[in-house]
């Protein structure tokens, strides 16, 4: 594995290119990209393709990639062109992509922006809150372990985000009148470490979950763009959006050059 860093004047972008062992069979490189993951996050997955270039990058701000503009804000478009700049970087054309979670967001700012960068990008459960039918409620949601983070630290936070992406369908009254739940309960610290700024339960996410896609840049895009969702997330806050179907019935139509196609479901 080779590690590179690509400085701009904004960040030192850290990222990895695993070369296949064998002869590259002519695939493009696969990047693998997840917010607020790193690269290490994909190591294991990244064995799993051993004929391939694999890329894998740490996004600007988190891991190894140091922030030099003095922001702490994930905005996906930032992001995008990041990822474009390592693209290009490699030299080798369109990649292939897989996107996971706020990942994903950054992968569908990516192709609407950028419409060459990417052949096919497999975007997995973005968390585009904008577009579910309770979002109002799932902000609230979202709010409220924002709220138990910055009272009681990060395993109250944690421990009530998990609570949040396990509950089944739509956030309802039911689930507002639940007390929080218990740190230890997961396996999480009650202890306060003082500590206020993660990545995913501090409002360095906000601009993530209020992404909303641009579908006629994504329609227009020559990328082809499938959304999966997994078997077991299917009905919860992480795979509901990848579920959501445009009205007027046109799913149908999505198999077209550009449109982005029904969810598939993938284990876990």
């Amino acid at each position: 594995m080779n590690t590179l860093t690509l400085q701009t004047p904004e960040v030192d972008l850290v990222y990895d290119i695993r070369t296949p062992s064998a002869a590259d069979a002519g695939h493009r490189p696969l990047f693998m990209i997840g917010q607020p993951m790193c690269a290490d996050g994909f190591a294991t997955l990244a064995s799993y393709f051993p004929d391939r270039t694999v890329v894998t990058y740490d996004p600007r701000g988190l891991g190894r990639s140091v922030r030099k503009d003095g922001r702490g804000d994930d905005v996906p478009e930032v992001q995008a062109r990041d990822v474009r700049d390592i693209i290009d970087a490699l030299g080798t054309g369109p990649v292939d992509m897989f996107a996971s979670s706020g990942g994903a967001v950054t992968a569908l700012a990516l192709v609407a922006a950028y419409p060459d960068a990417v052949a096919t990008l497999v975007a997995h459960e973005p968390p585009l809150v904008q577009v579910l039918p309770d979002a109002e409620a799932a902000r609230r949601a979202m709010a409220a372990c924002q709220e138990a983070y910055q009272k009681s630290g990060w395993g109250a936070g944690m421990a009530a985000f998990i609570a949040m992406t396990s509950w089944r369908g739509e956030f309802t009254d039911e689930y507002f009148a639940q007390p929080l739940p218990d740190p230890a309960a997961f396996g999480m610290p009650t202890e306060d470490d003082g500590s206020r700024d993660d990545p995913l339960l501090s409002d360095r996410a906000a601009a993530v979950t209020r992404f909303r896609p641009d579908v006629d840049a994504l329609r227009a895009a020559r990328t082809r763009v499938v959304v999966a969702v997994g078997e077991e997330s299917a009905d919860t806050f992480t795979g509901r959006p990848a579920r959501r179907r445009r009205r007027g019935g046109r799913a149908a139509r999505r198999q077209g050059r550009g449109l982005p196609q029904p969810p598939r479901r993938i284990p876990g």
